[in-house]
């Protein structure tokens, strides 16, 4: 396993192990976390734990075009119970992903030195977020950042039922003059159900800046 320094760089995601972990340690400075993302890493990593940075063999994407609504959830979209906005409530959005109890899962993965480094990134207009409110109530949404011609999500968060998907479907809609791909990172059956799939690292790559 690569020990990172304080020296801005990243081995080559070749290097990674069977569970996609490339690199542990550094920091989560704007400079390089955007280096890692354009380098096709993310960090992963619970409280109290070194950083974490990963590049799995098989990621899960959305191609936009290949997003699927169920009939029940475009009966959801069509009653407008929903009002969704775009990088209006960023802080709010992350804050949200970090405290919300989720299924399976034991704390967060989101530390509070995550969500400040993710909120730099905001401001500098380079993480987003998708909100959707019900009345004058957040009740779900999404953050990602912008690498190029991918949108990175990050982490998502529900309330009501169906707001998370509600928050990926107006993301993707507004994708096809934006975005090649939607980067999901990991399986999740919840985006797969969307149309989401994997597919291999080496693919992937090809997307990024960097390769381009």
């Amino acid at each position: 396993m690569h020990f990172l320094t304080d020296k801005l760089e990243f081995p080559n995601v070749a290097a990674a192990n069977e569970y996609g972990m490339v690199a542990i340690g550094g920091d989560l400075s704007t400079e390089r976390l955007l280096l890692a993302y354009n380098c096709g890493i993310f960090p992963w990593y619970s409280d109290g734990e070194p950083i974490v940075w990963y590049s799995p063999d098989e990621r899960m994407v959305l191609y936009p075009n290949e997003l699927r609504v169920s009939k029940s959830m475009q009966q959801v979209l069509k009653k407008g119970v929903f009002k969704v906005t775009f990088n209006q409530a960023f802080e709010e959005v992350i804050y949200s992903c970090k405290i919300i109890e989720r299924k399976d899962e034991f704390g967060t993965w989101i530390t509070d030195e995550m969500e400040d480094a993710y909120i730099k990134l905001h401001k500098l207009g380079i993480a987003k977020s998708v909100e959707v409110w019900r009345g004058n109530k957040l009740v779900g949404g999404l953050y990602g950042l912008e690498v190029g011609d991918i949108f990175c999500g990050e982490s998502m968060f529900s309330k009501a039922s169906n707001a998370s998907k509600v928050a990926f479907i107006n993301l993707v809609d507004n994708a096809p003059k934006k975005y090649k791909l939607i980067d999901c990172q990991i399986y999740n059956e919840h985006l797969a159900s969307l149309g989401a799939r994997e597919i291999d690292r080496a693919e992937f790559l090809k997307y990024l800046p960097a390769r381009n």
